[in-house]
């Protein structure tokens, strides 16, 4: 080993590495962590009494000393300066001024910075889901709420960016809605997965201590302990599983967006946004620039983007505490939050101000022909036809309508005669005013009438059991909340009493 080892005169810390790594690293935890670190440390205080490996006689100061700490030190005001090594060591130091090292550092039973850590990321990630998830769920009420509102109305549905068939507004809502709901049904998983402690595990395999893991778990408001003690250090699926979910959950609307940004464009022009979301040209009068869209769409593709750089960092990564999982990693992950939550406000506010253009969409109904699939349906129902003799007979009639610009009820009745004889040989049943009916935009939606289809007694249906399932979700939140703070009071008053009288 060459001599300089031993001769090692360097001090912590370099000044590089203090800029580059440990000043961030305070400047995170000073910003995001001050008060999980605060909550932790009082929650490990209060078990380590109530399980007799602290008496009263040391809790008691400690509590105190805490308490004065926050009472006296402005996080926000605080300057890192290297001379303690992250925002843990500096409160430890803290604590030493006011108790002297021997009771002071007994706080510090049977807890490590790797359970410590992973318990404040696993109580910012909960701070930040509950937030995104009440955000998502209001959407989810207002797709439901606009869904019933336009059940109703037609629109086209369009396949490969042609028009496909009719529909109505709120069928195609419902479908993002259901989608949005299976989106949040992911993130509650993933928010169950963070919803369980770390604190115990200490560095790797628990304490020789008697602690109490599920008490821990208790009083910092999650539901309770995540087992295997590896695991909690090691395991970053909370990490993992919550991107995923937001990922997913932005990559689905960024879809629905795209949508809006079509629809709304002068050749289409089948969703009509108010003036309130609408901004001009600063050259060009005429222009109506429906910009929100592109902002969230943007947004979408920036919160997506966050999301799976997340799991990008965590990929390869060894099994066990590393710091590619932790402070900086979660700092640039809550980006993702904030992005994600400035689209779902103002979708949630755009989505009523919607409206359908119902002369554009008739005009691009007739335009496209998009009735005829009903034709060749009904043909097969009324005519007795093998559904690819109709579909022929049905192809005609609309190259036919198309040809010559027409409206298939008024100008299509003549070419399906022809066609009909031609592929069936023999006349048709259907006379003139059966076959406008058939070809009606209205009736190709009302004889859809199945399970998971646009008819009113289908649609309805669908929206009752949406708007059940939105209020199971609530019911969940709300029983979370209550739960949240129950532990926050149990957690002060246990710790109340620790201080005793003052």
């Amino acid at each position: 080993m060459p001599a300089a080892t031993f001769n090692d005169t360097s001090v912590f810390p370099d000044p590089v590495y203090k800029e580059t790594v440990l000043r961030p690293l305070f400047d995170g935890a000073k910003d995001h962590h001050v008060e999980g670190f605060r909550l932790i440390d009082r929650a490990h205080l209060v078990m380590l009494h109530e399980t007799g490996i602290l008496t009263i006689e040391q809790a008691r100061p400690i509590a105190q000393a805490l308490e004065t700490i926050d009472r006296e030190i402005d996080v926000s005001a605080l300057t890192y300066t290297g001379e303690v090594e992250d925002f843990f060591f500096l409160m430890e130091k803290e604590l030493r001024k006011r108790l002297g090292p021997d009771l002071a550092g007994r706080l510090h039973t049977a807890r490590s910075r790797n359970d410590i850590d992973h318990t404040l990321f696993k109580l910012g990630l909960k701070h930040r889901i509950d937030p995104l998830l009440e955000r998502l769920v209001r959407l989810a009420e207002t797709l439901a709420s606009v869904a019933e509102r336009e059940s109703d109305t037609l629109i086209v549905a369009y396949t490969h960016g042609q028009p496909a068939q009719p529909t109505v507004f709120g069928h195609y809502l419902s479908a993002v809605l259901e989608t949005l709901l299976r989106d949040i049904a992911r993130l509650e998983a993933a928010r169950d997965i963070v919803d369980r402690s770390p604190m115990g595990a200490a560095a790797i395999t628990t304490s020789g201590f008697p602690i109490d893991r599920d008490l821990m778990a208790h009083l910092l408001g999650f539901s309770r302990p995540l087992q295997n003690s590896y695991s909690c250090i090691a395991s970053i699926d909370y990490i993992t599983s919550t991107y995923s979910a937001i990922a997913l959950a932005f990559l689905h609307l960024g879809r629905f967006i795209q949508d809006l940004q079509f629809w709304t464009s002068f050749e289409v022009g089948q969703v009509y946004v108010p003036n309130a979301f609408v901004q001009i040209s600063s050259i060009m009068p005429q222009k109506r620039n429906p910009v929100p869209i592109e902002h969230m769409r943007h947004l979408s593709s920036q919160t997506v983007g966050r999301a799976q750089a997340m799991l990008t960092i965590m990929h390869n990564t060894p099994f066990t505490d590393m710091n590619d999982s932790e402070g900086e990693s979660q700092g640039f992950g809550y980006g993702a939050f904030e992005s994600g939550g400035r689209i779902l406000d103002l979708l949630a506010a755009l989505v009523p101000a919607l409206s359908i253009n119902p002369e554009r969409v008739r005009q691009n109904i007739r335009r496209s022909c998009i009735t005829v699939t009903e034709l060749a349906d009904s043909l097969v129902r009324q005519e007795g036809l093998s559904f690819r003799e109709a579909h022929e007979i049905a192809a005609e009639v609309s190259r036919a309508v198309v040809a010559v610009g027409g409206d298939i009820a008024e100008d299509g009745y003549e070419a399906f005669q022809e066609a009909f004889e031609r592929c069936a040989g023999r006349k048709t049943k259907i006379e003139r005013a059966l076959f406008a009916t058939i070809v009606s935009p209205e009736n190709f939606v009302a004889v859809r009438d199945r399970f998971g289809g646009p008819a009113p007694r289908a649609l309805s249906e669908a929206i009752t059991g949406y708007n059940q399932e939105i209020a199971r979700i609530r019911d969940r939140m709300r029983e979370a909340n209550r739960q949240a703070e129950a532990s926050a009071k149990d957690l002060q008053s246990r710790f109340n009493a620790l201080l005793g009288a003052r």
